[in-house]
Order: structure tokens, then sequence, then C-alpha cells
């Protein structure tokens, strides 16, 4: 049986959340849930994973994963609440993390442990975990992170932030760690999977006024992508990237989240 994908849309932050389960054994996975999070007073509020938990619960899933594709820099991460409510989920992420902890902790002056000690599971590149009886790998896909991983679950690819909407291009890699040449390289992995792979993102933000959007496949990827398409050179990606990461701001919670994320959303 092919693998469930259930979508949840945070306008704030334009950032889709998913739980995925095996319909076989009803085991799940949330991927990149999210909090609420006021800049003014500092304070969380759970809002947004409400209709997630309902979704768990009224469908009587067994939540065995809460995986992060990268540590965020627009939304703090609600995995850590969540482990609340399921306390056998493994919180897990890309051993990158590790080289993110140790870029941005003495910017912040964080005293933490910058070893990945904060999440239960670190995946190497190609590790492989299954969720009942459909099998998940690990693909790093660093460039706009250096944590940046991808979830191949059954018939499904998650992202992250590496590929958007292919009307909405890639991820920006102008913060530290992030490099338009690996992640140009990274991509080139996803684009090898088949045609027919359904490809879910993180950030949607709807170009030119269309609705949001969240699902698409990697042939469509590999035709359509505005930035990456199939006959996109690297030097021709890099100064693409570069120029349009030029004009971007920096996210208005980069600071508070950055903070927070790399410490499992503590």
């Amino acid at each position: 049986m092919a693998l469930h994908v259930e979508g949840f849309f945070h306008p704030d932050s334009h950032t889709f959340s998913y739980v995925v389960h095996d319909p076989a054994t009803r085991q799940a996975a949330v991927i990149d849930p999210v909090l609420d999070f006021d800049p003014d007073t500092g304070t969380t509020d759970t809002a947004p994973v409400q209709p997630l938990l309902a979704h768990v619960a009224g469908n009587g899933l067994d939540v065995r994963w809460l995986l992060e594709t990268h540590a965020h820099a627009d939304h703090i991460s609600a995995a850590r609440q969540l482990k609340s409510q399921w306390p056998r989920a493994r919180l897990a992420m890309g051993k990158g993390i590790v080289e993110v902890q140790r870029t941005f902790a003495p910017r912040y002056a964080l005293d933490m442990p910058t070893d990945g000690s904060q999440f239960d599971h670190l995946f190497d590149d190609g590790e492989r975990f299954a969720l009942g009886e459909i099998s998940a790998e690990v693909i790093a896909v660093p460039g706009h992170t250096s944590d940046s991983v991808a979830y191949r679950i059954g018939d499904a690819v998650f992202t992250g932030d590496s590929l958007f909407m292919p009307d909405g291009g890639t991820a920006r890699c102008d913060f530290p760690g992030g490099d338009a040449a690996v992640l140009y390289r990274s991509i080139q992995r996803l684009l090898a999977l088949p045609d027919a792979t359904r490809v879910f993102i993180c950030h949607d933000y709807g170009p030119d006024g269309r609705p949001v959007a969240n699902e698409t496949t990697i042939g469509a990827q590999r035709a359509h992508n505005i930035h990456l398409h199939a006959g996109v050179s690297e030097a021709a990606f890099v100064a693409t990237r570069q120029a349009r990461d030029a004009t971007l701001p920096e996210p208005k919670l980069m600071h508070p989240a950055v903070k927070a994320n790399i410490q499992g959303g503590a």
C-alpha cells in the first residue's frame, strides 16, 4: 500500500508540515512541524499543531518519528512539544546539524552541547529506516544549509527547503554554511530519482498569485523547475541563485528560530 501523506499549511511562515503513515500498520512520522511565535513577547503557541494532533488521534496513528529536514530559520519547530505527546517517537535529523550547531552556538553565545545530543538520532547520508512496512532512506542535500536532508519514504520524497514547486525554483544559499554549487550537486541526486516519485515541498509562496501548493513530481521538477530544470549548468545555476539571494531580506524570525531549532526546538 502506498504511503499516506497529509499536509498542514502554516500561512505565517508559508510552511508545509506533514504527517505520513503506513496504512498497513498505522505507524507514522511527522515532518517539519511548526509553532506560532510572537517575537514581541518571545512566546510560542501550539495552534498550528492542533489539526495535526487531531489527524493523528482521529486516524489512530502510532507516531514513531519526528523528522526535521534542517534547522529552519523562518519558524520555531514544534518537534520538542510534540515529543511530549508521543514519548516513544524519536526526534531525528541529519548529522550535519553538528556543523550548524558549531557555527551558530558561538554567534549567539549559547551555552549548549554542539554534538547533536539534543536529538534522539542523527542520520547518516544514505541511512535507511522503516515506517511500518514502508522503507525509507535519508538523502543528504546540503547547500541551502549544511545540515539539509531529504526523506525518501516509499514513493514520496520530502525535500525540505532544497526544492520548491517548479515555478518557485530552489532555496536560498546565503546563510552561513550555504553554498549554491553544493546545492546544485545535491539536487542532481534528487532529480536522479524516478520521474513518478511524488515530491512534497516545505515552503510555497504562491508565485504570481496562484494558490499555494505542496505536491509535484521529480519528472515535473526535471522538466520545469525555473532554476534547475534539465540542461541548466552548475555555473548558470550558481549565477542565478547568487543574484537572487542578493535581493532577499533576512527572515524575520531567523535569530529566535535558529537559536531554538539547533537545540531541537527547545
